[in-house]
């Protein structure tokens, strides 16, 4: 049975920085010596959570995708994070999800984080996707998705094996971060995977990561605070299989759609 090699890489930002963060990422991932497939950075990764979109987004043929399609091309991974996207006038913070070969999708944040003004600066995205991995269904959401169990549930129209969210979280609430992390994955019966910054924001936000991977079950398998890092995990699909079988609460969930 398959299994999926993730590398999530929790660091400090260049604040409003592109060629600084595009150079420091692609030496993080040069120095990735294990097996992987997919290699994930935070959230607003080549900018840090600015609110000036009109004066550091790009367009998607810009420095920061051709970025990510030479390094995903070249080191033989899928690689995702999200960034500031223009696109016919309007802004994302747009996950971008890059295979080897080029091929490119993304997932545009639904829910703004409005307490800090990006509903202000940025336009919310509309669709869900769910993207195909060696047999793995993976559904990438972004930082403040987190807080809607609605968006994030499993269900027979939007069913997955792992959520993966990118985030920009800052210290101060971090208790939620993790509570939530931990809640998403015991009530989607999912591998939970959170990928956080560390270190001060230009807005003097401090954030101290707690990147973390939670199994179907809520058990915590990987957690790290305050420092930077580069961590490689094996999820198994057994595993995962074996909990929804053994254990097969979602037979008994609620049937409903969402109307967008």
């Amino acid at each position: 049975m398959s299994s999926l090699f993730i590398t999530i890489i929790q660091s400090a930002l260049h604040w409003e920085n592109n060629t600084a963060n595009l150079k420091m990422f692609t030496e993080k991932i040069d120095g990735i010596t294990n097996k992987t497939e997919v290699v994930v950075l935070p959230e607003m990764f080549n900018t840090g959570f600015s609110m000036k979109p009109k004066e550091h987004a790009e367009k998607m043929d810009g420095e920061t995708v051709r970025w990510m399609k030479e390094t995903a091309a070249k080191k033989k991974i899928i690689l995702t994070g999200s960034a500031m996207i223009e696109e016919c006038g309007n802004y994302f913070n747009r996950l971008l999800w890059i295979f080897p070969n080029g091929k490119t999708v993304w997932y545009d944040k639904r829910h703004l984080f409005a307490y800090a003004g990006e509903n202000k600066h940025y336009t919310a995205g509309e669709k869900r996707i769910i993207i195909s991995v060696n047999g793995w269904k993976i559904f990438p959401l972004i930082c403040y998705d987190l807080r809607f169990p609605i968006w994030c549930r499993r269900t027979n129209d939007n069913d997955f094996d792992v959520a993966l969210f990118v985030a920009n979280w800052p210290e101060r609430r971090n208790q939620a971060w993790k509570t939530l992390l931990q809640a998403r994955a015991i009530e989607n019966q999912s591998f939970i995977v959170g990928v956080n910054r560390v270190g001060r924001d230009g807005n003097e936000v401090y954030h101290s990561g707690d990147s973390t991977i939670v199994d179907p079950m809520g058990k915590i398998l990987y957690s790290k605070e305050h420092e930077e890092d580069v961590f490689t995990i094996e999820l198994q699909k057994e595993f995962l299989e074996e909990t929804r079988t053994r254990l097969p609460f979602w037979k008994d969930g609620d049937s409903f759609k969402i109307d967008l």
